[in-house]
């Protein structure tokens, strides 16, 4: 099984990337907040874009249980199911307890996502009061995101029927009405060419499958930073067709 993730890692993309940063818009938004520095975090980056996915999707209206889906997955895949579901009950909100199960939660993607072998027990997961604060501001300035450029329409996106044998499994984060959306958590300000590459497989993946209706009316591309508050968004329709077509054949196989 090869995910979007997998595949774009191997592409040797052309000088600039298939979908060049530079089209992309960059918006800054401002809430007097600022953040604790990143290492004073106790839990790596990878791991504190995804509980501050979870969380969001969760704020946003999800059931914890749908929200957290790929990490319940991965606890049974090792035996932790009833310690799993007793984090989840844990979940309520964007208290402290609620954040710290989360944390914990989260530590279980790795073996859905990746090898059981490199699953190491949640347990051992204990965020400082900094990495809290941290998530809680990063959850907050998404929820104020979503709701001046939402609402969500869905959220971990799935494309049935639209993968390929050259990509069998990814999922996007969001999708409004107009925009399809990626969450970022890195502490710098320039998105890559892999980035902007996954965006557009995820599109082209989605105009391709069975939800391709939830397509029709979406026009943008967009990148959402909560650690820096910035978004960063592209109009598909200026995307050069022949791109289209390189991407949807050399990358994704159709």
């Amino acid at each position: 099984m090869t995910s979007v993730t997998q595949r774009i890692k191997v592409i040797k993309q052309p000088r600039g990337g298939y979908l060049s940063p530079n089209s992309f818009e960059k918006t800054r938004f401002e809430d007097g907040v600022e953040l604790y520095p990143q290492d004073q975090e106790t839990i790596k980056p990878h791991t504190i874009g995804i509980v501050v996915d979870y969380l969001t999707r969760f704020s946003q209206g999800s059931l914890a249980k749908y929200a957290f889906s790929v990490s319940l997955e991965g606890a049974r895949k090792v035996n932790e199911t009833e310690y799993a579901e007793e984090l989840l009950s844990n979940i309520t909100g964007l208290d402290d307890n609620s954040i710290i199960s989360a944390c914990k939660l989260s530590g279980f993607d790795v073996a859905t996502r990746g090898l059981i072998a490199h699953y190491r027990p949640v347990q051992d997961i204990n965020p400082s009061q900094e990495t809290i604060f941290n998530i809680r501001t990063m959850v907050e300035r998404s929820n104020k995101f979503f709701a001046i450029n939402g609402p969500i329409v869905k959220s971990n996106v799935q494309f049935p029927l639209g993968y390929t044998s050259t990509i069998t499994t990814g999922d996007a984060d969001f999708l409004t009405q107009t925009t399809l959306w990626d969450m970022k958590v890195s502490k710098l300000e320039k998105i890559t060419p892999d980035v902007t590459l996954q965006l557009l497989v995820y599109y082209l993946l989605g105009q391709n499958s069975m939800i391709e209706v939830l397509f029709d009316d979406v026009f943008y591309l967009g990148v959402f930073n909560p650690r820096l508050n910035i978004s960063y968004v592209t109009d598909v329709t200026t995307i050069d067709p022949s791109i289209i077509d390189e991407v949807s054949k050399n990358v994704i196989g159709y």
